[in-house]
């Protein structure tokens, strides 16, 4: 049996996006619709406080296209947090006009792929911790997708061994780092919690980037060989003066 990757876990996290529907939202009237928009916001304020006492972090963007309306991403320490805030949300008066699209459950992860061994506990290193426990951006644009490491034929990732997987991955971390500053990525393992085995959060000021580090990614051969890939939701940041524009109706 070949060596599995050790992994280190930090705060769980939620991806609920959401559809809006517009013809039973235009069907209530002004004073209704300020209500439940008011609602909203109190509880994305309720989130912020996480934010900023660092217990936690979300990230609020509308999602372009026709697989959802919005996306909220939410960090917590426990997944009984996560699953309470997503009740809660059921519960506001704006839920009854949304509609769940896709929703993806994972937990902040980082592998023994790239580390060095150290009898250091990883979990008291700050650089660890803050890609552990990380503080979402709240850059202009994102971009969602879930993925598998192939297990078919002679491409299969999980015969090869431990040393091969390495050298692999730290070719493939190459590219990624040569995108910092312009790219904020953070993975979540999902294997065994979702469908997929991971979920790939980027945040950028230029979404053209995530074009530019998914296509030259595609070329290396942890993606090229051994990469499946789900579908891609992006989207824009939404503060609360955009929020209450993007949910005006006349």
């Amino acid at each position: 049996m070949n060596e599995a990757a050790i992994t280190l876990d930090g705060w769980y996290c939620l991806h609920d996006f959401r559809a809006i529907d517009w013809t039973s939202w235009k069907l209530v009237s002004q004073e209704e619709r300020t209500n439940a928009v008011n609602e909203f916001v109190q509880y994305l304020e309720k989130l912020n406080e996480a934010h900023v006492a660092k217990t936690g972090s979300h990230a609020f963007y509308s999602i372009i296209g026709q697989k959802a309306d919005f996306m909220l991403m939410i960090l917590r320490e426990t997944p009984e947090e996560l699953q309470e805030l997503e009740a809660e949300f059921n519960k506001l008066a704006i839920a009854d006009f949304t509609v769940p699209t896709y929703s993806y459950v994972s937990v902040v992860e980082l592998s023994n792929y790239l580390a060095k061994d150290s009898d250091e506990d990883p979990y008291q290193n700050p650089h660890v911790r803050a890609r552990l426990y990380p503080e979402l951006p709240r850059t202009k644009y994102v971009c969602f997708y879930p993925m598998d490491k192939r297990r078919e034929g002679n491409d299969n990732w999980y015969m090869l061994d431990m040393e091969e997987r390495r050298k692999l991955m730290h070719s493939h971390g190459l590219i990624g780092r040569s995108y910092a500053g312009k790219i904020k990525q953070i993975i979540t393992g999902s294997v065994g919690l979702d469908d997929h085995e991971w979920g790939v959060t980027l945040f950028s000021e230029d979404m053209l980037q995530f074009k530019k580090i998914v296509y030259e990614m595609r070329f290396d051969e942890v993606s090229a060989r051994y990469g499946e890939f789900g579908e891609f939701l992006v989207g824009n940041l939404l503060d609360n003066d955009k929020l209450t524009t993007f949910l005006t109706v006349k």
